[in-house]
């Protein structure tokens, strides 16, 4: 417990020289730390880093647009595929209940096959078997996504040169950060030119 205290004893002690050498010396301020105050003006003394904020860029790229509408058809088909095969073994569920008191099966064991048979059917739960199918597609889709971004990414930074892109998802990642390293519009603007001339 005493080295605990020791240790960080130390560690205040040489913060507080820092914050004293920083405070005395003849610098008032850095260059980074005006850029990044009023994040704009000269860009020449930015960090080679930038972020990207991912939220805007989902809702501006018309790739990701058309993905989504993909698979928004294909769940629309699965549900309807799914409701089609519940109102089938419905049906099949019903006839049987029917037969049964008709005594339309000739023996009790084929009445017992057909019961169980149906409970099977009953039992392979579609919604599930969507749901994870609609998963699969999904991520599937968002693969593709993300390796289009990246490699378009890469070709726009062979000219800009940052060192480091960050993602910012609402805002989540990056707490503050100057306009001046938001990269967002730009990257929007290339990948749905990109897009528009590959289609």
């Amino acid at each position: 417990m005493k080295n605990i205290n020791y240790v960080i004893n130390g560690v205040l002690a040489v913060a507080v020289v820092i914050l004293f050498i920083m405070q005395f010396s003849d610098k008032k301020e850095s260059t980074v730390t005006k850029t990044f105050a009023s994040g704009e003006g000269d860009t020449t003394n930015l960090l080679p880093i930038a972020y990207v904020n991912v939220d805007s860029l989902l809702l501006n790229y018309n790739y990701f647009k058309d993905l989504n509408e993909q698979l928004l058809k294909k769940e629309e088909n699965s549900r309807a595929n799914v409701t089609q095969q519940a109102r089938n073994l419905q049906n099949e569920v019903q006839e049987f209940y029917r037969k049964a008191e008709n005594n339309a099966f000739l023996t009790r064991e084929r009445a017992q096959q057909e019961q169980e048979r149906l409970m099977k059917k009953e039992q392979k739960d579609l919604d599930a078997k969507l749901s994870q199918d609609l998963l699969m597609e999904r991520q599937k889709l968002n693969e593709q996504l993300r390796d289009t971004v990246v490699s378009k990414l890469k070709v726009y930074n062979k000219e800009k040169g940052y060192q480091v892109i960050f993602s910012n998802t609402a805002e989540d990642n990056i707490l503050l950060a100057g306009d001046a390293y938001d990269i967002t519009n730009e990257l929007i603007d290339l990948l749905n030119k990109s897009y528009s001339s590959g289609k």
